[in-house]
């Protein structure tokens, strides 16, 4: 059963930010139940300016091929590279190891609360 962690923020595309500084992105296990077995992760490479809403690489699941977007603006400073050898990691522990990049933040996109996350998605807290 997917669950959405509180002291997170959410984007509606399913990616999640932390408040450190820099920040940490990756993406809600609600994405990671929803895409199956990940197989594959595309990111962005450090120094890779990114921009809210707009797409920051792939994942590709034994199902299909999805976009990430990045749910805020700024330069990425960090890169996973333990989720690039092993995109397992993104579906046992989309909260923790699983993180994807770290991104020195300008700007936010539109982001909610683990509440209403979880409210909009029909997942429990």
């Amino acid at each position: 059963m997917s669950t959405v962690q509180l002291g997170l923020r959410y984007s509606a595309e399913h990616e999640w930010v932390n408040d450190e500084t820099p920040t940490v992105v990756g993406i809600t296990q609600v994405a990671a139940d929803a895409l199956g077995e990940i197989v594959y992760v595309e990111l962005p490479e450090v120094g890779d300016t990114v921009t809210s809403g707009e797409v920051m690489g792939e994942v590709e699941s034994t199902k299909s091929v999805s976009d990430l977007f990045s749910p805020v603006t700024g330069e990425v400073v960090a890169v996973n590279e333990t989720v690039t050898d092993d995109p397992t990691l993104v579906n046992s522990a989309p909260y923790g190891e699983g993180w994807l990049v770290k991104v020195a933040v300008t700007q936010e996109g539109p982001l909610l609360t683990a509440e209403q996350y979880a409210q909009e998605n029909g997942v429990q807290l």
